[in-house]
């Protein structure tokens, strides 16, 4: 089977950070969002083909997928970015106008979800998962049968609809012939939401054509698309894996659960809970929980919370809460 994973989005939520990195290649828990999808998709063997639409900084997706791991991966360029439809659209070319399976995931977008189960089912299935307030994200509409009857993007008091099935980013379509057919369809028709293409635009035409698709729910669903999400999604992930560091810091003290990188440099200091400090960092007479460090920091007498650090950046007194990108030095 093929998998689809779209990447080439700029993340402008979560500047400065992005300026620099592709929002994928930010780190969570020790690894960068990406690491985690693909690891996944290669340890439960479920893909033949993984198939990364790139653009912003794309050469540095690409120079680290292919570095860290053992699989050929096909990369395609979005030149334009035209939407999540146009994304998708984009890989035709790797099908080689063969109709096979396809997975689409969203790559800034982590899931805690059993895939094969997922993807064993005889007909298409949409990840959705229940919301308080459906106005934020496309949702799904079911028949009696339980067969998905309608999509709805971002319902509003114009465009009410009674589901609270959100649609969480993962798609599998048995169909992928169809799928191409119908993103071909909207772009001829020029079918957009605020002049994008959409996804499920191509899906309502999929069902106009009585493709058959069924809901998955999706209970992990890790938003990384805004700093709060982040480190929300950064806890999530530590708290999970629950390894504990057994290394001492001098005069420090580490509050599990923690990600403590290589070479770190650590003392009189008091690291977590829910930080991930990332290779090479130094700190100093500091506190720091419930952030997040990329490599080759430096903090200084500092008291830092909900933040997010970027790679090389210099930090000294007094910060509670901050948010800087990589290269930055903030001196109170």
């Amino acid at each position: 089977m093929k998998v689809i994973i779209p990447v080439a989005g700029f993340g402008t939520r979560l500047r400065p950070h992005t300026l620099t990195n592709p929002k994928v290649l930010l780190n969570v828990g020790g690894k960068p969002m990406i690491f985690y999808i693909i690891d996944q998709l290669i340890k439960d063997k479920i893909a033949t083909s993984i198939i990364l639409i790139t653009g912003f900084l794309g050469d540095k997706i690409k120079d680290y997928l292919d570095s860290t791991f053992d699989f050929k991966f096909d990369y395609v360029v979005q030149d334009e970015a035209k939407g999540l439809g146009h994304a998708v659209l984009c890989a035709k070319p790797v099908f080689k106008n063969r109709n096979d399976e396809v997975l689409i995931i969203l790559g800034d977008t982590l899931f805690d979800v059993d895939l094969k189960r997922m993807i064993s089912s005889g007909d298409s299935v949409i990840g959705v998962k229940k919301v308080d307030d459906p106005r934020r994200f496309g949702v799904v509409e079911k028949d009696g049968s339980g067969y998905i009857k309608r999509f709805v993007e971002k319902p509003s008091s114009s465009k009410v609809s009674p589901s609270n099935e959100a649609i969480v980013g993962l798609y599998y379509l048995k169909n992928s012939a169809k799928l191409f057919r119908s993103l071909e369809h909207i772009m001829k028709n020029n079918i957009t939401v605020k002049g994008e293409f959409q996804l499920t635009d191509a899906l309502e035409n999929m069902l106009s054509e009585n493709e058959k698709m069924k809901t998955y729910d999706v209970h992990g669903w890790l938003d990384c698309g805004k700093p709060e999400t982040l480190l929300e999604t950064n806890r999530y992930i530590l708290k999970k894996r629950n390894k504990k560091i057994t290394k001492e810091y001098p005069n420090s003290k580490i509050i599990h659960p923690v990600f403590i990188g290589k070479n770190a440099d650590i003392s009189d200091s008091i690291i977590g809970p829910y930080t991930t400090v990332n290779d090479n960092c130094i700190i100093r007479n500091s506190i720091i929980k419930d952030s997040i460090l990329e490599k080759d920091v430096s903090i200084e007498n500092c008291i830092i919370e909900d933040s997010i650090i970027g790679e090389g950046a210099v930090v000294k007194r007094d910060i509670h809460k901050i948010n800087i990108g990589n290269n930055s030095e903030y001196k109170s």
